[in-house]
Order: C-alpha cells, then sequence, then structure tokens
C-alpha cells in the first residue's frame, strides 16, 4: 500500500489537503492566474486560494463552466475575489488575446499557475497544427508565461514578495519517447503513441521550470519556477478512455512512482 501518510521535511504528506497546507496563510494582497480552473486540480486550487484571500483569474476554456465554477465558490466564500477569463491553451492566437486582455486590467500578477492540460487523446492538430498534447500541455503555457513574464517581475520587484510560477507536470513523464522530445516527428501520425506524446508534454514541462528557475537565479530575478507531480487523482483528464483504462493507467503511473520513492 502506498504510504500517503508519511510525511516529508515540509510536515505534510500525501494525505494533506490544500486548505492544510495553507492554513493561517494571508494572501489577501496577492493576485494569481489559474490555468484549467473549472475543474478538478484547477477548481480546488481556485478555491482554497481564494479562501486564503488571494484574487484569483480563472484562464479557461469554457466561459459557462467557469462562471458556474465561481458562483459555486462565491456560495461558499462571498468575499470571494474571482474573475473568469477565457483562455484555450491549444491556440496561440487565444494564448495571446489572453495575456494582451489581462494586460490591459493593469493587475500584478504574483502566482501563475500553468495546470490545465490534457492527456492520452488520440492523434489531432491544434489550430496551430501541432499535435494536440504537445500544443495544450506544453507550448499555451510556454508561451502564456513568456507573455506574462513581465508582469510578473514587475510585481516581484514593486511589492518585494516573490513570485511563483507552478506547472503542473506529472509522473507519467517517465513514459515519454525513447529518444526523449522528438521535435522532428511532433506531428508523426503513423508512429504517435497517445500515452508517450503525453509523457513528451510532461518532460518539456520539467524541462520549462528547470530552465525559468536557472535564468531567474542567474539573473537575480524573485521568482520561483517548480513543477510537479500532483499524485494519481481521479479527474477528468481522462475523458478519452474508458473507466476501466483510466484506473488501470492510473495504477501504472502509481507504481512506477513506488518504485523511484523506494529504490
Amino acid at each position: 500500500m502506498w504510504p500517503f501518510w508519511w510525511k516529508g521535511a515540509s510536515g505534510f504528506s500525501g494525505r494533506s489537503t490544500a486548505e492544510e497546507v495553507t492554513h493561517g496563510i494571508d494572501g489577501t494582497r496577492l493576485t494569481a492566474v489559474v490555468t484549467g480552473a473549472s475543474s478538478g486540480i484547477g477548481e480546488e486550487t481556485t478555491r482554497v486560494l481564494a479562501l486564503r484571500g488571494v484574487h484569483v483569474v480563472m484562464a479557461v476554456r469554457n466561459i459557462e463552466s467557469g462562471n458556474q465554477v465561481r458562483e459555486k465558490i462565491l456560495k461558499e466564500i462571498p468575499e470571494a475575489k474571482i474573475d473568469v477569463m477565457k483562455l484555450d491553451l491549444s491556440s496561440m492566437a487565444s494564448v495571446r488575446s489572453f495575456a494582451s486582455e489581462y494586460k490591459s486590467l493593469d493587475l500584478p500578477l504574483n502566482l501563475l499557475i500553468n495546470n490545465a492540460g490534457i492527456m492520452a487523446c488520440p492523434f489531432m492538430l491544434s489550430s496551430d497544427n501541432f499535435e494536440l498534447q504537445f500544443a495544450t500541455n506544453h507550448l499555451g503555457h510556454f508561451l502564456l508565461t513568456n507573455l506574462l513574464l513581465e508582469t510578473m517581475k514587475k510585481t516581484a520587484n514593486e511589492s518585494n514578495r516573490e513570485g511563483r510560477i507552478v506547472i503542473v507536470s506529472s509522473e507519467g513523464h517517465r513514459f515519454a519517447y525513447g529518444e526523449g522530445i522528438r521535435f522532428d516527428k511532433i506531428n508523426d501520425e503513423a508512429s504517435y503513441n497517445t500515452l508517450q506524446a503525453y509523457g513528451q508534454s510532461k518532460l518539456c514541462n520539467i524541462l520549462h521550470a528547470s530552465e525559468l528557475a536557472w535564468q531567474f537565479k542567474e539573473q537575480g530575478v524573485n521568482i520561483t519556477a517548480n513543477s510537479l507531480h500532483p499524485g494519481s487523482i481521479m479527474t477528468n483528464l481522462l475523458r478519452y478512455h474508458s473507466f476501466i483504462n483510466s484506473k488501470i493507467l492510473f495504477l501504472i503511473i502509481d507504481n512506477n512512482l513506488k518504485k523511484f520513492v523506494f529504490l
């Protein structure tokens, strides 16, 4: 059995909730953008950040779903500061539009949580003609981060508070193609594998966060960048697969994680 109760150096374990982790934190002067905020991890992240006083901008593909989540959170937390904005990460035009609109609002940006993603979908191309998982999970977030970076730097400098970029990756990055990131075969349908393409995009997430962290350190920028494995959580991420296949896939990823933990 996976030891969810084991506590790490932080004092928290795999059983700790977001509310427990953020207990006592005052986020009333912070502003966050959360992608994929209308369901799953993104929805809970939005709710708990709002609970702690953070002004949260929900960056969502479906505005109607985003507004429904916003209303649900406001019923629980009437004083919550939440806005909903359109963002389709598979479309670079949509990413540019979101960033432009955000900057026009003249809002600060302390936290950028790149959470949205799709997993193991059939081969499809984005509106920009990139394989859909690569476009949504990596390219969209890469561009979004770049476009909002100056706003984050300005906020960190003026507030004298550390900015944070969090990129939700996955243990599934270990299942990328054998040659790693196949830049010359991104759109190769003949050799496309749903899980390996997902792993490739999640490997990109890790490399993106690592490069950002290195650049911030070299430049003396008061922002941190981290990637993470969120755990084996049943959300709508596996909407392209049956319930049974989804359970099997999560067991494979979870068992792979156990091997690395116990080595």
